[in-house]
């Protein structure tokens, strides 16, 4: 059951404009991709994490937990895989998505 503290985390994300780095790496950690992306935050619980949609209309999941969204210095923010920049983005986040393990 989600607490008081992720009910106003998840209106504070509401509406906001999220700058996304993911980093997908292999079963030894090795780098195969990385994507950059952001997205306005159009839904966000504990319970369903964070739906983003971006500039193409793309909606984008993302995992909720409170400590790996952080306030985002205001300033521009280029996209490396497309070159876009991103002006005051209100949060940044990263993830690395691994393979599930092997048995």
């Amino acid at each position: 059951m989600a607490d008081q503290s992720d009910d106003r985390f998840a209106a504070e994300l509401l509406g906001t404009d999220v700058l996304v780095g993911v980093t997908m790496v292999d079963h030894a950690g090795k780098v195969k991709e990385r994507r950059q992306f952001h997205g306005q935050v159009v839904q966000a619980s504990a319970a369903d994490g964070v739906t983003l949609v971006d500039s193409d209309g793309e909606e984008h999941w993302l995992p909720f937990d409170p400590a790996a969204y952080e306030p985002a210095e205001p300033g521009e923010y280029e996209l490396r895989s497309t070159g876009q920049i991103v002006v005051d983005p209100t949060w940044l986040t990263k993830w690395i998505v691994s393979p599930p393990k092997r048995h």
